[in-house]
């Protein structure tokens, strides 16, 4: 249905609790390299609980790898604080990638920059960002519900 994508993760729990929202929306969940801990991790795997080993994964050496071999004209949008677009303003359709980045540096810079017209942001007050997991269950879930 969609696709979530981890821009060098680094929090286990988060990565797995993240991998079983993607089993319930049936989407697939994109990890893109350097990860900060194994696939095989114990936190990661407990969070996952048995529903790991069914989760769409695929893994990826470099966001452009994830890019390139994807179809032209795939739509990506880029999740941020540093966005004023909130995201239930977006239009989301099946195959879409929502791209999130690390827990402690967000998205990098200069991929932010080149891709502003697809940055959105979740709006809150009195918090400079939200747990990954829950960022992620926000959008994705917006996005199951536009399609139903």
């Amino acid at each position: 249905m969609f696709n979530v994508v981890l821009v060098e993760p680094e929090i286990p729990p988060n990565t797995g609790n993240i991998g079983r929202l993607c089993l319930a929306t049936r989407s697939t969940l994109h990890l893109v390299k350097p990860l900060g801990f194994s696939l095989d991790n114990r936190e990661l795997r407990r969070a996952g609980l048995d529903y790991w080993e069914e989760v769409r994964l695929q893994l990826w050496d470099s966001f452009d790898a994830l890019r390139r071999a994807q179809p032209t004209g795939t739509r990506y949008f880029f999740l941020t604080t540093k966005s004023k677009r909130p995201y239930y303003d977006v239009k989301f359709q099946n195959d879409d990638f929502l791209v999130f980045g690390r827990e402690t540096k967000g998205l990098p810079e200069d991929l932010l920059a080149a891709n502003i017209d697809n940055c959105i942001t979740i709006p809150m007050h009195g918090a400079r960002s939200l747990n990954l997991a829950t960022a992620v269950a926000i959008v994705l879930f917006e996005a199951v519900r536009q399609q139903r």
